[in-house]
């Protein structure tokens, strides 16, 4: 890393999305995977980075509407997601005076290999997102660009904010 001078820009994306229908069904298996992989990695991860980041660094954190518009069979995976917003607002706090932002992009309704890999049940994905204004869900080149403000110069006053885009559902 030392070689490379640093890092300048750390995405915290991974994610694990499985729904299930009761709170009763819920294993504990599963719900560990989930917060292991949507809240233990980015802790880490963002952990070990911090040596290698200086001034002018950024994180982003992926996040979702989730955190804000749970659906009832998201539990432990809106759980983390809403766990992943305090985290970007503290460590925002936290880094800011080390001249490092910390962001979140919330997504909304996006077709990724979440949904039709057990994050929805298989009757609902061909539904998925058609309950937004825009009517669809939206496709991952829609939302790069806003990663890519965020970690720009573009963005440089930007700390501690969710950056929702969710085809007009509003809920951030």
């Amino acid at each position: 890393m030392s070689e490379l001078g640093g890092l300048d820009i750390l995405v915290n994306n991974a994610g694990r999305q499985q729904y299930c229908e009761s709170i009763e069904e819920l294993t504990t298996a599963a719900f560990d995977a989930t917060f292991k992989t949507n809240v233990y990695a980015p802790f880490w991860i963002t952990r070990a980075a911090l040596r290698h980041l200086s001034e002018g660094a950024v994180i982003i954190n992926t996040s979702s509407v989730q955190a804000f518009k749970p659906s009832e069979i998201l539990l432990d995976y809106a759980q983390t997601k809403a766990c992943n917003v305090a985290f970007t607002k503290s460590l925002a706090k936290q880094l800011g005076p080390k001249g490092i932002r910390v962001n979140a992009v919330a997504p909304g309704p996006y077709w990724t290999p979440l949904q039709s890999s057990g994050g929805q049940p298989q009757e609902k994905v061909q539904q998925f997102g058609a309950d937004t204004p825009l009517g669809r869900p939206g496709q991952p080149v829609e939302i790069a660009p806003l990663y890519v403000l965020l970690a720009s110069d573009s963005s440089s006053y930007a700390s501690g904010q969710v950056w929702c885009s969710d085809g007009g559902t509003g809920v951030a």
